[in-house]
């Protein structure tokens, strides 16, 4: 999965911020419709990741049924919460 690649499938740009307000609320719509129907584990758990970073992710019982896939978000919740420090 290539971050600018899912910029463009969803937003029609590489760089957010060219994109519309408009635009974005659209393009996470899609990405939320995307992500609950996609069936591939890693693909959706890196389409989460990219919800999560847009502030836009479902909560994590919602997401993910497994465990380990709840456990690897949080810790990638972490993370980006240390990365933030």
């Amino acid at each position: 999965m290539n971050l600018d690649d899912q910029f463009l499938r969803y937003f029609g740009s590489s760089d957010l911020a060219a994109v519309t307000p408009a635009a974005l609320q659209a393009g996470i719509e899609h990405m939320r419709v995307d992500f609950g129907l996609e069936q591939d584990r890693d693909r959706r758990f890196g389409l989460w990741t990219l919800l999560h970073m847009l502030g836009a992710a479902p909560d994590l019982d919602v997401a993910f049924t497994s465990s380990a896939d709840q456990a690897a978000a949080r810790r990638f919740i972490e993370l980006t919460e240390q990365h933030d420090d």
